[in-house]
Order: C-alpha cells, then structure tokens, then sequence
C-alpha cells in the first residue's frame, strides 16, 4: 500500500512540470499568432492605403495632363490671335503711311496750282486773264477753264477732306487693334502662369507617384483588365444582338454578318451619321475631358501607358449622364470597375454610359437627345471623383467620341 502510495507521487512530481510546459507553449502561440495577424491586418491596410493613393494619383495626373493640353491649346490660339493682329496693324501702318503721303502730294498740288493762277492774289488778275484774249472765243475758252478750275480746286480741297477723314479712321482703327493685341498678349500672358503653375502641380504628383510606382502600376495593371473585360463584354452584347436581328430576317448565314436594321432604324443610323461633331455633350454641366480616345503614353512615367475605347470626362458630384441622341435602350448590365453600364442603340451605333450609380431608364425604352440615363458615381476613395466612361461603337468598331461631339 506504502509502495503505490510513492509511486503515485513520483508520477505526479514527473507529470506536473510537463502540463506547466504544454500551458506555456500553448500561450506563446496564440501571442504569437495574434501578433502575426495584427501585422498582417497592418500591412493590408498599407497595401490598401497605398492603392487609394495610386488611385488618387492617376486620377489627379490625368485631370492636371488634361489640363495642361487644354492651356496649350489656348495657347496656341492666342498666339495665331496675336499674329494675325500684328499682321493686320502691319498691313494698317503701311495703309496709313501711304494715305499720309498721297494727302501731302495731293496738298502740294493743290498749292502750286492755286499760286499759279493768283499770284498776286488779286481778282484783278482774273478780269485782265479774261480781257487780254485775243478774240471772243478765247475769252469763252478762258471763262470755261476759269469755270472748270474752281470746280477742280472744290473737288481737291473735298478729296483731301476725305482723306484725311479716312486716314483719321484708320489711324482709330490702328488703336483699337493695338488696344486688341495688348489685350490678347496680357491674356498669353496669364495664360502661361497659369501653365507654369499646372506643370509644377504635374511635378509635384509625378514624384509622388514614383515614390509609389508598385502600387501604380498594380491599380493600372487592374484598370486595364477591368477595361478589356468591359470591352469583352460589349463586343458579346453587340455580337448577341446581331446574331438575334439575323435570325429574325431572311439571312440564313451563319457568319457575323452585323445588325439587321428595318427601315427605321436605317434613317435613324442616317441620322446619327449627319450629326457627326454635333451632338451634344453626354452630361449637362461642367466638365472636363480627363481621358482621351486611344492610347496615351505620359512623357514622365514611361510606365503609364492607357489605352481608352472611349473617353473619360470629369465632371460635378450629382451630374446625370444623357443621351447623345434619340435611341432604343438595348442593354443595361454591372461591370467591376464601371458600376452600372448603359447602352443606347441608334440603328447600328451604338453609344455607351459606363460607371453610373443609378439608372433611370430599363431595356427596351426609347430615349430622346439630351435624356437622363443615370447618375454618374462618385468615388469616395478618391475624392469623390465623378468620372463618365463613353464610348461609341459602330457594329463591333470602336469610334473616337470627340469627332462626333460638339461643343
């Protein structure tokens, strides 16, 4: 009995330390675990904090790029503005010089012609120029020459008259242009601070956005897929829809044969064709075209290089999107990256209104020029940039926007 009495004690001696070991092994772990999921809840939070940034940054390069060519261009214009006025006040002086010496000329004539008849400046002179003829008919010829030169001496002493008035005027007219360039220069001149000012906003993000060229190019490499997806996307819609009018016509072919359109729709595609570079703008509003048709590389980052199937137009937090012109909706769907997309069918083009928080209209309304389709998403994560991604296409060819908008 003494024998297993020890021998339970000596099992629990051994025992004890073993228990107390596993506890504090066990505790260690889970301190460490918890600390291992702090820092990994930390550095996702960096990661995503610094994809906000990139987000921010792309966004603020491409509004102040935007910026930038819109100043240039006005730029530009104020300087064939300035040139064409220097050519005019030019063409003006050599005006004014020549009018200046043809007055003095016609003066000078005036002059040498009234000295010689009134030498003496006496009336007298006339009466014996007119009784020293030698016969009548002298006398006559003398009285209509007499006649003839005061009416010569009235029609000079007028001409001059006008053209000093004329000259007047266009001296007037030289002032005003002058008055017009300075205007004009002082415009450039703001104009280029201006300039200066956004170039140096452009530095300053471009340095920043170097600082946090990963993160960059990890939210451009994202936009460019959400990108081909959505062009992916329409391309199905559009093929989707060709092959249906196929199928409702006499056409028994199976190849892509593009969208059968009844006669309505032929004199609306008709229409729409006409109005190239005059249909209005896809929102009402401010705005500001920050992303334009095509593919952009940035002269500072080689990296950034964006290919747009439309355009990107920036514009006021609340702003609706609109319809281009009268058409059928046809297609609304969501897209990762563009929220709501809208698409309006004008016989075989097609317009398209991407990243809408709301849509106002449902498939298979028909909408006129200037209609409300949905209101463009606000961004929180980047200011609440408010951004319309539009884009026409023609069958499954994508066309530049800006040749078909007008001011």
């Amino acid at each position: 009995m003494i024998f297993k009495v020890i021998i339970f004690l000596l099992a629990f001696v051994i025992a004890t330390p073993t228990v107390s070991v596993a506890s504090t092994n066990v505790k260690t772990l889970k301190e460490q675990k918890s600390q291992a999921d702090r820092q990994v809840a930390n550095t996702n939070k960096k990661l995503k904090a610094a994809q906000r940034e990139a987000k921010k940054s792309l966004s603020a390069l491409n509004e102040i790029s935007a910026e930038i060519k819109t100043q240039n261009r006005a730029i530009n214009k104020l300087n064939n503005e300035i040139s064409r006025l220097r050519r005019e006040e030019n063409a003006l002086t050599r005006e004014i010089e020549l009018a200046e010496k043809e007055i003095k000329a016609k003066k000078e004539d005036y002059a040498k012609s009234m000295q010689s008849l009134y030498r003496k400046n006496s009336g007298q002179d006339i009466f014996i120029f007119l009784f020293s003829a030698n016969s009548f008919k002298q006398a006559m010829r003398r009285a209509r020459y007499l006649k003839e030169f005061s009416a010569w001496r009235k029609t000079q002493a007028l001409e001059i008259t006008e053209h000093q008035q004329q000259l007047e005027k266009k001296r007037e007219e030289l002032r005003a242009l002058r008055e017009e360039k300075n205007k004009i220069v002082s415009q450039r001149t703001n104009e280029t601070n201006k300039l200066k000012t956004q170039e140096q906003k452009q530095k300053q993000i471009v340095n920043k956005a170097k600082k946090n060229e990963k993160a960059l190019r990890k939210e451009l490499e994202k936009q460019k897929k959400q990108a081909a997806e959505l062009n992916r996307k329409i391309e199905q819609l559009i093929a989707e829809e060709a092959r249906r009018s196929s199928s409702s016509s006499s056409s028994t072919s199976g190849a892509y044969s593009g969208y059968k359109m009844t006669k309505d729709e032929q004199k609306l595609a008709a229409n729409f064709e006409q109005n190239k570079g005059k249909l209005p703008m896809p929102l009402s509003g401010k705005y500001k075209i920050v992303g334009h048709y095509g593919t952009q590389q940035h002269q500072e980052l080689k990296y950034v290089q964006v290919n747009n199937s439309g355009i990107v137009i920036k514009t006021t937090p609340g702003t609706s999107a609109r319809s281009v012109f009268d058409g059928v909706v046809t297609r609304i769907f969501v897209m990762p990256g563009y929220n709501s997309c809208v698409i309006v069918r004008h016989g075989n083009y097609l317009t398209i209104y991407s990243n809408l928080k709301e849509v106002y209209v449902k498939t298979g309304d028909k909408v006129k020029t200037r209609q409300a389709v949905g209101k463009i998403y606000s961004d929180p994560e980047d200011d609440n940039a408010t951004l319309l991604h539009f884009q026409i296409w023609k069958e499954t060819n994508k066309l530049n926007p800006e040749t078909w908008l007008g001011d």
